[in-house]
């Protein structure tokens, strides 16, 4: 569950609000079918795309919920929109708006139905820049497993999509991870981070089920890494797998947010398809 799901259904528990959803779309549209808000009283969580249709979407739930003195009352009801240039947005589609009236014992429900497909992702490292990766990846579509060989290195709190582990010795947990898993390796130690590789390219040649092992380093890094690995055995085509250095080419500042913003992007483009892991 992505904390802004989980805002919703906290909020959701203490008052009533109008869940509004993009049904259908046309053409060129601000946001996906399924993107959503809930509009409460006093605040709303989420965005169907922002502008005019934002607003008047908003304006229509607020309304329904002041007709019902507050209370999530009423059936669901569809509006359809062009958005053209008498809305003041000229994407030049059309939407269609779902408003549903919910309150706190659909919780359960909203939460199954809501709940996106998350992408598992393990991160080796609690430094500055996994923290960083971390707290990037929040918002996103993302199940991470945190890994660490050091058990107090982890902060007290965490995005509710972040799990936590301590492992010794840390490439130990790259066999129980998820099928799918993509992973970043960025331990304190590259003695760690070179059985960390070593563990994922295993695994990658008796299951094929890493799309994406990504290290943080050099290209000097790499070239050491590359011998010692081929010294154990790793075919070419197997090291081909690694992606060293990791993060979009010709973003350069080494700034632990700056690489973080550099290496998400790169997550979200392998995780797309748009590029190869």
């Amino acid at each position: 569950m992505t904390p802004e799901l989980d805002g919703f259904l906290r909020h959701l528990a203490l008052a009533p609000a109008v869940l509004v959803s993009v049904s259908e779309t046309r053409g060129s549209v601000p946001r996906e079918r399924g993107a959503w808000m809930a509009v409460f009283g006093d605040t709303q969580v989420g965005t169907i795309g922002g502008g005019q249709l934002e607003w008047n979407a908003v304006r229509q739930a607020r309304e329904r919920l002041a007709l019902t003195g507050h209370m999530a009352g009423g059936g669901v009801w569809e509006h359809e929109v062009a958005l053209g240039p008498s809305l003041g947005q000229c994407c030049g589609g059309r939407v269609r708006l779902r408003f549903e009236p919910v309150q706190a014992a659909d919780v359960t429900t909203l939460r199954q139905r809501l709940s996106p497909r998350l992408t598992p992702l393990a991160l080796f490292g609690g430094g500055h820049v996994g923290r960083a990766i971390v707290q990037a990846l929040a918002p996103l579509p993302f199940e991470v497993t945190w890994i660490d060989s050091r058990d107090e290195v982890f902060p007290d709190d965490w995005p509710p999509q972040v799990h936590a582990e301590h492992s010794d010795p840390v490439q130990a947990a790259v066999g129980d991870l998820a099928p799918g898993s993509m992973l970043l390796i960025m331990s304190f130690s590259h003695a760690e981070d070179l059985d960390i590789v070593a563990a994922c390219l295993q695994r990658h040649r008796t299951w094929a089920d890493l799309p994406f092992v990504g290290l943080i380093g050099s290209q000097t890094k790499w070239a050491s890494f590359r011998h010692r690995l081929a010294e154990r055995g790793f075919s070419d085509a197997e090291l081909a797998h690694v992606t060293c250095p990791i993060g979009l080419p010709g973003i350069a500042g080494k700034e632990p947010a700056v690489i973080a913003a550099s290496v998400v992007a790169q997550l979200l483009l392998v995780r797309s398809g748009a590029v190869k892991g």
